[in-house]
């Protein structure tokens, strides 16, 4: 009997029945004690993903913590406290939260210290190690949040990672994580007019909803966790292959001696119209390559991409090819700069402007 139950329970973990793919607990030679250990990781993980009942966050009933104060960061909570909710953060560069205090948040000098003050703690920080050293280190998210709080990551992060610490957060506390990458820029951060693409239980993201739109215009709840990573991974995928687009482009119309705004304008409301256009042709023309989104971060993101393109068994030319001249960029000294300095690597490429 038991042999047949673990495989029964074995096939739905393959079937991700629970939400993603898992593995029971090993089966034991006694039947009974087989079923006495099954039972209740039957019934944590089914609980991890079944929709319960939850209130909606409002300034009145929720206390909301932040990590992360850079380009993004700083402008998306900010329209939180603009919003009412009392908000504690913190950064790694304390100094990048000053303007955030004279707004009315409490800066303090640990993730910990920010999760022990708040029912909602979000992040958004540099690259996946920070994801989990924030949450997971001893100073770390897990270790200050109360038993059944949340957690939401807005880092473009690894969507296993994302799945793994959705299933460590809930193992040891009780605590739902939400993965919600954002697309947009700066210009979307400052605008409250962000993209959120968020993978997570969906009463949990219900729960949350009035947060995410003080910072976002689109939110879109893509599946459980993890499913929000890979929806900005296929959005890094379009981005990387639109701006080469846009570079070369803006190269060709200078080589053939047009005006390259004008050729902007003509173009824009066409079929090559897109938001790259508009965030970054004219920082462009205008030679400013000053980060709305860091090369560095690009670089990051794109290999995130390769990598699972791997393990999936994709090949994607185009963006490998986005990814190689990103890297070259990055070589180039500008890691530190906006993305659109992708036209000083073309720029090079062709025997300077």
């Amino acid at each position: 009997v038991s042999g047949c139950l673990h495989r029964r329970i074995v096939n739905l973990c393959k079937n991700k029945a629970f939400g993603t793919a898992l593995t029971p607990p090993i089966m034991k030679k006694n039947a009974s004690e087989s079923i006495r250990r099954l039972v209740p990781w039957m019934t944590h993980r089914t609980n991890q993903n079944r929709n319960f009942s939850m209130t909606a966050c409002h300034p009145s009933n929720t206390k909301v913590g932040w990590i992360g104060a850079g380009v993004m960061g700083k402008s998306m909570v900010s329209h939180v406290i603009k919003a009412g909710y009392e908000t504690t953060v913190y950064s790694r560069t304390l100094s990048k939260c000053d303007d955030l205090k004279e707004l009315g948040a409490v800066v303090v000098d640990s993730p910990k210290k920010v999760a022990e003050r708040s029912d909602v703690t979000f992040l958004i920080v540099g690259y996946p190690s920070d994801v989990e050293s924030c949450i997971l280190g001893h100073d770390g998210v897990l270790n200050g949040i109360k038993q059944g709080g949340i957690i939401t990551d807005m880092t473009t992060s690894d969507p296993a990672l994302a799945t793994k610490l959705a299933n460590t957060c809930f193992d040891r506390k009780g605590v739902s994580l939400i993965d919600a990458p954002v697309s947009g820029g700066d210009l979307g951060a400052k605008s409250a007019a962000l993209t959120i693409m968020v993978g997570g239980n969906e009463d949990t993201v219900k729960a949350i909803l009035p947060i995410f739109r003080t910072m976002g215009k689109t939110i879109q709840h893509m599946g459980g966790p993890g499913s929000g990573q890979h929806t900005k991974m296929a959005n890094q995928i379009m981005i990387g292959t639109t701006m080469i687009g846009l570079v070369e482009g803006m190269i060709y119309a200078q080589r053939a001696g047009l005006d390259v705004d004008q050729v902007i304008e003509a173009v824009r409301g066409g079929a090559a119209g897109s938001k790259s256009l508009e965030l970054y042709a004219e920082r462009i023309s205008r030679r400013d390559f000053e980060p709305g989104f860091f090369v560095d971060h690009f670089v990051k993101d794109l290999g995130i991409c390769v990598a699972e393109c791997e393990r999936m068994d994709l090949n994607l030319p185009g963006l490998k090819l986005a990814k190689e001249l990103y890297e070259r960029t990055k070589s180039k000294g500008l890691g530190l700069k906006g993305t659109q300095s992708l036209m000083l690597t073309l720029e090079e490429i062709n025997g300077g402007e």
